[in-house]
């Protein structure tokens, strides 16, 4: 793909999973890190750039980051290099998060798997 790309809505979604009503709500939440591009049909053309933005949103959805937080770390990354320790700090309490929620995941994921062991050994005695 070349920076001279230039996507339709439809075409976002499908290359990224999301629907074509998240990809408006990205945008009227101000989650876009630039405008996106409107041809004169007034329809939305994504650039690479757009792409590769909405892939790394869409990582810090999948990781459940507020949307409170990620207009936070957009506001900071359009104010530019400036902001690098700030986004730095954002991140890193993010992933400190993220790594919670995987333990309690992995703790919850044990005891399932323990309750299946129980089960599955009824159901073959």
């Amino acid at each position: 793909m070349t920076d001279s790309l230039s996507l339709a809505i439809s075409d976002v979604a499908r290359l990224t999973g999301l629907s074509a009503h998240t990809l408006r709500y990205y945008e009227r939440e101000g989650l876009m890190f630039s405008p996106v591009d409107r041809a004169s049909s007034t329809h939305r053309r994504y650039s690479q750039a757009d792409v590769n933005w909405v892939i790394f949103l869409t990582k810090l959805r999948l990781t459940s980051m507020p949307i409170a937080r990620m207009r936070e770390y957009v506001a900071l990354a359009r104010r530019g290099d400036d902001t690098s320790a700030d986004r730095l700090e954002l991140l890193l309490i993010h992933r400190m998060n993220v790594v919670q929620r995987l333990e309690e995941m992995t703790a919850s994921l044990a005891a399932i798997d323990h309750k299946i062991g129980l089960y599955q050994e009824k159901v073959t005695a």
